[in-house]
């Protein structure tokens, strides 16, 4: 599942996102999302969000099903 849409994604599961810093390389962090950033239904690039570990970045996969 792809992460563009922000009722896909809630607070405790584990997602792949693209850190601002790979945007370009397109390398993906796994993590447990802890805050959901983006406050629109949908974004095209994927909703932003931070990770437990701090990190943020726009969903790119969901992890959990």
């Amino acid at each position: 599942m792809s992460g563009t849409n922000r009722s896909d994604i809630k607070v405790g599961i584990m997602v792949a996102i693209v850190l601002k810093k790979d945007q370009r390389t397109e390398n993906l962090t796994e993590g447990i999302v802890q805050d959901i950033l983006t406050k629109s239904a949908t974004h095209p690039h994927g909703i932003k969000v931070r990770l437990t570990s701090g990190e943020i970045g726009r969903v790119k996969k969901i992890l959990d099903d």
